[in-house]
Protein backbone atom coordinates (compact mmCIF):
# COMPACT_ATOMS: atom_id res chain seq x y z
CA UNK A 1 0.00 0.00 0.00
CA UNK A 2 1.54 3.22 -0.96
CA UNK A 3 1.38 5.63 1.65
CA UNK A 4 0.93 9.68 1.09
CA UNK A 5 0.93 11.41 4.38
CA UNK A 6 3.87 12.74 6.44
CA UNK A 7 4.64 12.18 9.96
CA UNK A 8 4.49 15.39 12.40
CA UNK A 9 7.53 16.48 13.41
CA UNK A 10 8.82 19.50 15.27
CA UNK A 11 11.90 20.93 13.30
CA UNK A 12 13.98 21.41 16.72
CA UNK A 13 14.23 17.89 17.61
CA UNK A 14 17.51 15.81 17.23
CA UNK A 15 17.90 12.93 14.53
CA UNK A 16 17.75 10.83 17.11
CA UNK A 17 14.23 12.33 18.58
CA UNK A 18 13.31 12.75 14.97
CA UNK A 19 14.01 8.39 14.25
CA UNK A 20 11.90 7.86 17.55
CA UNK A 21 8.94 9.71 17.50
CA UNK A 22 8.83 8.32 13.35
CA UNK A 23 9.41 4.59 14.68
CA UNK A 24 5.93 5.26 17.46
CA UNK A 25 4.10 6.26 13.89
CA UNK A 26 5.54 3.49 11.97
CA UNK A 27 4.31 1.05 15.18
CA UNK A 28 0.84 2.72 15.17
CA UNK A 29 0.38 1.81 11.60
CA UNK A 30 1.29 -1.63 11.73
CA UNK A 31 -1.03 -2.10 14.54
CA UNK A 32 -3.58 -0.98 11.99
CA UNK A 33 -2.27 -2.62 9.28
CA UNK A 34 -0.47 -6.02 9.68
CA UNK A 35 -0.33 -5.89 13.93
CA UNK A 36 2.36 -4.88 16.16
CA UNK A 37 3.79 -6.19 19.58
CA UNK A 38 2.55 -4.97 22.72
CA UNK A 39 6.20 -4.84 24.51
CA UNK A 40 7.20 -3.00 21.27
CA UNK A 41 4.38 -0.26 21.12
CA UNK A 42 4.96 0.25 25.06
CA UNK A 43 8.66 0.54 24.89
CA UNK A 44 8.48 2.81 22.16
CA UNK A 45 5.78 4.70 23.86
CA UNK A 46 7.96 5.54 26.66
CA UNK A 47 11.17 6.72 24.57
CA UNK A 48 8.62 8.95 23.10
CA UNK A 49 7.20 10.08 26.22
CA UNK A 50 10.85 11.72 26.65
CA UNK A 51 10.99 13.50 23.69
CA UNK A 52 7.27 14.67 23.75
CA UNK A 53 6.73 15.03 27.55
CA UNK A 54 3.44 17.17 27.38
CA UNK A 55 0.05 15.83 26.79
CA UNK A 56 -0.57 18.48 24.99
CA UNK A 57 1.82 18.13 22.33
CA UNK A 58 1.06 14.71 22.28
CA UNK A 59 -2.84 15.40 21.87
CA UNK A 60 -1.48 17.53 18.90
CA UNK A 61 1.02 14.77 17.01
CA UNK A 62 -1.47 12.65 17.41
CA UNK A 63 -4.54 14.27 15.69
CA UNK A 64 -2.12 15.71 13.40
CA UNK A 65 -1.38 12.02 12.55
CA UNK A 66 -4.84 10.65 12.18
CA UNK A 67 -5.31 13.72 10.00
CA UNK A 68 -2.85 12.49 7.79
CA UNK A 69 -3.52 8.63 8.17
CA UNK A 70 -6.76 8.06 9.55
CA UNK A 71 -4.54 6.23 12.61
CA UNK A 72 -4.99 7.05 16.17
CA UNK A 73 -1.74 6.87 18.38
CA UNK A 74 -3.97 7.18 21.66
CA UNK A 75 -6.28 4.14 20.27
CA UNK A 76 -2.78 1.93 19.88
CA UNK A 77 -1.53 3.51 23.27
CA UNK A 78 -4.66 3.00 25.25
CA UNK A 79 -5.27 -1.03 23.65
CA UNK A 80 -1.43 -1.70 24.14
CA UNK A 81 -1.86 -0.75 28.18
CA UNK A 82 -5.07 -2.32 28.85
CA UNK A 83 -4.72 -6.07 26.36
CA UNK A 84 -2.37 -8.69 27.75
CA UNK A 85 -2.14 -9.95 23.81
CA UNK A 86 1.30 -10.01 22.44
CA UNK A 87 -0.24 -8.32 19.02
CA UNK A 88 -2.15 -5.64 19.46
CA UNK A 89 -4.03 -5.39 16.23
CA UNK A 90 -6.56 -2.87 15.39
CA UNK A 91 -9.68 -2.23 12.71
CA UNK A 92 -9.21 0.44 10.33
CA UNK A 93 -12.26 2.68 10.30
Amino acid sequence: MEKSYSYPLNADWSTEELTTVIKMFQLVEDAYEIGASREAILKQYRDFKVIVNSKAEEKQLGRQFEAESGYELYQVIKTAQASDRQTIKLLER
